[in-house]
């Protein structure tokens, strides 16, 4: 009964969304459903509401306020309501208690309270203020979620829900990711941009993300000559933050599937020939998705997380060995969609035929061609990052003024412009102690990952925190190439994981 108005609400949500990206609604009406979800927020209990932002992460819709300012999206607005009605309702005491509950922090919690005082002090090197104010805002705005589902996963019974609700979303853009690469048979580039690029992400996003993605420049295509390919893209803005959400969310689809192949088997040879749920049928698909997306350093941080797997494994106490051992035996399963992936890589898309039966084998092997055109520029990118942070090592160029170190106008960081590495990008906007602060912050997470993996007993929890320590490294090491966590709902999808990962347990 408790979730029964949440899905009744989230359903309405799904059928809303539905029928604006087609169009059958118009876009308008976006502002008076976030009001009702508004007060839907509010009134329920933080849990459900918490439960109900982490399904609907892919389809908050960008709110058409005015032609010139529609893109501001619904899930700012609801995060911020619900972060205002927990903290209401969790500190209405003196601000002394809340100063002694502030000397208590944990140390990863002290680490990211310094990361967002070093970006605050980065607006002060920044030349344009307004843009790095924005982007602090920005970043404020998306960890609100994170601190309370970090508050609420302090009880056993809520995380476990929390993390069950976790698949919902993966689930809903891996499917329209599906129905996306089967729409490339049906018409002809020009039709796909029509539907998916001037509708769907205008309706979604809003003109201006519109106009960059269908006249300026897009990720969703890749490119050999006169011959292209789909690059899944799903319910994203770019084929590198979909990948980047479904592994993030792979280790709830591992929670859900093989809790009682570890309860019945007392070892790897039983848990191999023990069967799972159906619902383990999830972890293929999301595998092929992840290939499909054409993302090469998804691609390449596979080869990381092999090594990784090894190394965990030999530190691993004797009991847990077996689990790790049986969640890591599904890397198999992603190298061998390969296979799968490859005739659909190469398959006459768009209505075109495709004479170069290589394409997919040349795009693998470009990882390592350092003078691939993508490569080159990314090495080029990285030695400019680097001289910049030689100039400006304390505080950057600011956060929000990455184009500033290319020489572009910081206009086009909302087209992508970064540094291809989050590492390199935070040093070169906010200095190398933020950098550092960072990358000590995201050591923290995976040794906290590790250590509940090692305690754990509960089934459910210990295939939860073992799958962790394969997807989460995953994506660390996939932002060796890239940025693309900055997005909005790649970092959401982090920050509501992070919180569930380092909250304490009561």
């Amino acid at each position: 009964m408790k979730n029964k108005l949440l899905n009744i609400v989230f359903a309405t949500e799904v059928l809303f969304f539905a029928l604006v990206v087609t169009g059958i609604i118009p876009r308008s009406t976006v502002l008076y459903f976030t009001a009702f979800l508004s007060v839907y927020v509010l009134w329920a209990k933080t849990e459900d509401s918490a439960v109900f932002f982490t399904r609907s992460i892919p389809l908050f819709l960008a709110i058409p306020f005015t032609p010139s300012f529609d893109n501001f999206n619904t899930w700012r607005i609801i995060s911020a309501l619900i972060f205002l009605k927990w903290g209401f309702l969790k500190f209405r005491y003196s601000g002394f208690e809340i100063l002694n509950k502030i000397k208590k922090f944990r140390p990863e919690t002290k680490l990211l309270v310094l990361l967002g005082l070093l970006a605050t002090l980065s607006v002060i090197s920044a030349p344009d203020k307004t843009a790095a104010i924005k982007r602090v805002i920005y970043f404020a705005n998306l960890s609100l979620m994170g601190i309370v589902i970090y508050d609420l996963s302090l009880n056993r019974d809520f995380i476990k829900r929390f993390i069950k609700n976790l698949a919902v979303p993966v689930i809903i853009v891996t499917a329209v990711g599906f129905i996306q690469i089967a729409s490339t048979y049906f018409m002809d580039i020009y039709q796909f941009m029509r539907i998916w690029g001037e509708n769907i992400q205008c309706r979604q996003f809003g003109n201006q993300w519109c106009n960059i993605a269908v006249w300026e420049g897009n990720t969703w295509f890749a490119y050999y000559g006169s011959q292209l390919s789909l690059r899944v893209f799903s319910l994203f803005t770019d084929s590198h933050t979909f990948p980047m959400f479904i592994l993030l969310g792979l280790p709830a689809i591992f929670a859900l599937s093989l809790p009682r192949v570890i309860e019945r088997s007392k070892n790897l040879r039983e848990m191999i020939w023990t069967r799972g749920r159906l619902f383990v049928l999830w972890i293929p698909a999301i595998f092929l998705m992840a290939i499909l997306s054409g993302t090469r350093g998804i691609w390449a941080a596979s080869i990381g997380v092999v090594i990784l797997s090894v190394m965990v494994l030999y530190k691993l106490p004797k009991p847990k060995k077996p689990v790790f051992k049986y969640i890591s035996l599904y890397l198999i399963i992603f190298f061998l969609l390969f296979s799968l992936a490859y005739p659909i890589f190469v398959s006459p898309q768009f209505l075109v035929s495709k004479g170069n039966w290589g394409l997919f084998g040349n795009r693998i092997r470009s990882i390592i061609d350092f003078g691939e055109t993508s490569n080159g520029q990314r090495l080029e990118i990285w030695r400019k990052s680097w001289e910049s942070i030689k100039k400006h090592p304390l505080l950057g160029v600011g956060i929000g003024n990455f184009p500033v170190v290319l020489g572009q106008d910081i206009k086009w960081a909302k087209a992508g412009s970064s540094a291809h590495n989050l590492y390199i990008q935070i040093a070169a906007e906010m200095g190398l102690i933020a950098a550092g602060t960072a990358i000590w912050f995201l050591w923290s997470l995976f040794s906290r990952i590790y250590r509940k993996f090692v305690k754990e007993e509960d089934a459910f929890m210990s295939v939860y925190y073992g799958a962790s320590l394969l997807f989460v490294p995953w994506i660390l090491i996939y932002l060796l190439t890239d940025a693309a966590l900055f997005d909005e709902r790649a970092f959401l999808m982090f920050a509501v994981i992070t919180g569930t990962i380092l909250a304490r347990e009561s």
